[in-house]
């Protein structure tokens, strides 16, 4: 008997019988209480870095409009003006570690996600895990400043390196295309990392995890832009919701987003259980 290959089909549907095992739609919506709850601490967090540099709020915000809906950036937007004219840069800066633990609640949520898809138990210390999802949390805001430094200022750094070393318009080409790249390679890079070490199985390796990395990036980015293309055009949330339709319309973004992480997961674990079923095939094979 030959050993089973790789049948698209069968895959879509090991796929969707897993996701309904893992109760992929159930973990998405207690993923998204977490982020709401974490992410305008996050945002917060990252502002308050951000004010020691030369990236203004004004170009953090104007970046973050191009994602989110109107209605949920007016939200967000007027929500962080109001905490950051309440408070102080100083009192942020010391609320930093208070600020971590609570964005780090959405990855540790995603842990347990990831546990599930993979049909581990999770034996690993509390501190342990806890601090390996600040971590996470940690290098999600390294990249983001990076990306926004390269959207917001790329233009400028292309121009001093071309000057300095004399470079052609062809060079200059080649910048604007990187410049907007990057921000996409750091999600791809992050989410790899994610999906490598979150589950608690050993000897994952890169290749294992890459798929689902790259899935989550594009399928996030994409369905981010048409889903605000159809809010912004389409979709007027005020007639039902009235002044709760921006804060509705965060809560099915983020809920979209947390689908489409642990999809991404289960994606990586299904071609893992995959390779196990071939590998048994070959070794009765023998």
């Amino acid at each position: 008997m030959k050993p089973k290959k790789f049948n698209l089909m069968g895959f879509i549907g090991s796929m969707k019988y897993r996701m309904k095992e893992d109760e992929v739609p159930a973990l998405g919506a207690q993923l998204t209480y977490y982020l709401i709850l974490s992410f305008f601490p996050f945002l917060i967090f990252l502002l308050t870095l951000l004010s020691h540099t030369s990236i203004s709020t004004a170009d953090v915000m104007r970046n973050l409009s191009e994602v989110l809906p109107d209605q949920s950036f007016a939200l967000i937007s007027d929500t962080i003006e109001e905490v950051l004219q309440n408070g102080t840069t100083s009192l942020l800066s010391f609320s930093i570690i208070g600020t971590l633990w609570s964005a780090s609640n959405g990855v540790a949520a995603l842990i347990k996600g990831l546990n599930k898809a993979y049909d581990q138990e999770e034996n690993r210390p509390f501190l342990l895990l806890r601090g390996f999802a600040i971590l996470i949390t940690i290098a999600l805001v390294i990249g983001i400043i990076l990306s926004f430094t390269l959207l917001v200022f790329g233009q400028v750094i292309g121009n001093y390196i071309f000057s300095f070393f004399g470079l052609t318009k062809y060079f200059k080409i080649i910048w604007e295309a990187i410049r907007f790249i990057f921000p996409i390679i750091m999600l791809i890079v992050v989410f790899t990392l994610f999906y490598k070490y979150a589950p608690n199985k050993k000897r994952l390796k890169f290749k294992e995890v890459f798929p689902g990395a790259i899935f989550t990036t594009s399928a996030w980015i994409a369905i981010s832009l048409l889903f605000s293309f159809y809010v912004n055009n389409f979709g007027n949330y005020t007639k039902t919701y009235g002044s709760l339709g921006g804060i509705i319309i965060l809560l099915i973004w983020l809920y979209i987003s947390s689908i489409i992480i642990l999809i991404g997961g289960e994606l990586n674990a299904t071609l893992a259980f995959d390779r196990i079923s071939i590998a048994k095939q070959i070794n009765n094979k023998k």
